[in-house]
């Protein structure tokens, strides 16, 4: 088992080259953009970048900026306040340390041309920030429906960190949820536990949409509900708001099989993947009116269905 302290655990293959990776870049001055799923660690990536870094004793600071435009760019750039005190922006308050974009693509379009002339005159103003960005998107893909400024994604194209999702890194639920299990059986007082057989096949056939956060609340819960010193499979519970399980029967031509509504759901998943989230072109593809479009995405949103709940 591989860890980095920072709750990064895994042996897979496509994990090590990711932490090996962030650790080579972490001893340069490099920007990079850490890619993946909601809920796979890219935030805690970062924070294991600077920690390698020689950054390390500097300021560590993070700006989610899926959240209000101005508010985003006042996070960045600084504000005055009522009174008339000026408040420092981002930049500014983390000089010799680190700042990370927070799903980088929902900065507004017309701040993402101003923010990139502002990162290219850092040196003018005598700041030295390592600058990390995070997003879920294709950026790429982005650039090219006009999306997303160019500059700004040349910026970090050059070094690009993937995480993969949890359903693509089997192997490692085991040893992330022995990991969970162990730390919040410490954390609450309770004696080593152990999982059932039966616990850990029910953990390996879900389908964690929320990938390692996910993972992370449900062991919290069944460290909590588990009795005695073995968690059963009982104790592993999804919530109402869960994924279809990833147990799925397969075809004889090894297809997997799902339900019609999983299958709606990944089919108008895979359009809004292919056309950069643009609900026209991938109404088009899929044969449909945009309105029956947008009611399906209000559907799986009230479903609770991760990609569609952030889906902008």
């Amino acid at each position: 088992m591989l860890t980095s302290g920072f709750e990064l655990v895994g042996s897979s293959p496509k994990f090590k080259k990711a932490l090996e990776f962030a650790d080579n870049v972490s001893v340069t001055k490099t920007p990079a953009l850490v890619v993946g799923e909601h809920g796979t660690g890219k935030r805690t990536l970062c924070r294991f970048i600077h920690n390698a870094s020689s950054r390390r004793n500097g300021p560590f600071n993070v700006v989610d900026c899926s959240s209000d435009p101005k508010k985003v760019e006042n996070e960045i750039l600084g504000y005055r306040e009522a009174d008339g005190k000026f408040v420092r922006g981002v930049l500014e308050r983390s000089n010799s340390g680190t700042v990370v974009f927070a799903n980088i693509d929902g900065i507004d379009e017309v701040f993402q041309k101003r923010l990139i002339t502002i990162i290219q005159e850092l040196t003018d103003y005598d700041l030295d920030i390592r600058i990390l960005a995070t997003t879920t998107k294709n950026l790429s893909k982005y650039v090219g429906a006009g999306r997303f400024h160019r500059s700004l994604y040349m910026y970090f194209a050059n070094t690009q960190i993937s995480l993969s999702p949890l359903r693509e890194r089997t192997g490692d639920i085991y040893e992330l949820a022995n990991y969970y299990l162990s730390k919040f059986a410490g954390e609450n007082g309770i004696e080593t536990l152990n999982f059932s057989n039966e616990a850990i096949d029910k953990l390996a056939s879900h389908y964690w949409a929320n990938n390692i956060s996910e993972l992370r609340s449900v062991i919290e819960s069944a460290a909590l509900t588990a009795e005695e010193s073995v968690v059963d499979a009982s104790a592993i519970e999804f919530g109402e708001k869960r994924v279809e399980s990833a147990s799925y029967e397969e075809s004889e031509d090894g297809i997997r099989l799902m339900s019609l509504k999983e299958a709606e759901k990944l089919l108008i998943k895979k359009a809004l993947v292919h056309t950069s989230e643009n609900r026209t072109q991938a109404a088009k593809i899929l044969g449909v009116s945009i309105r029956t479009l947008r009611n399906k995405i209000n559907e799986y949103r009230h479903d609770g269905n991760s990609y569609f709940v952030n889906l902008r």
